[in-house]
């Protein structure tokens, strides 16, 4: 398996689609379907029905949007990067941002 180049709680732009440009916080991968579940990004509306518990109506959530229609923000600039890794003296395995060299963890 391939390591993880888009994780839970990065920073990414939005590279097509209607949300173009948008900024978001990743809430969740789904690398089985190669998709991202990213805050205040490809948001849908769904019909609810009434239950017990909770209110019927139209409520908006986020859909999951596919890997390749995402990068990680620069942390220098903000702008979409491609990620590159690097292993440190330690051993750790720590990923880059390849427009900047920056480090984006740890």
């Amino acid at each position: 398996m391939m390591a993880a180049k888009i994780k839970k709680g990065d920073k990414v732009v939005v590279l097509a689609g209607r949300d173009k440009g948008r900024t978001g916080e990743v809430l969740q991968v789904l690398p089985k379907e190669e998709r991202a579940l990213v805050r205040g990004v490809n948001v849908v509306k769904r019909h609810q029905r009434q239950t017990a518990q909770s209110e019927g109506g139209i409520i908006s959530k986020e859909a999951p949007i596919h890997l390749s229609n995402i990068a990680v923000a620069d942390p220098k600039d903000g702008k979409p990067t491609r990620v590159g890794f690097e292993v440190l003296d330690d051993g750790r395995k720590v990923r880059v941002a390849k427009r900047s060299g920056e480090r984006i963890d740890g």
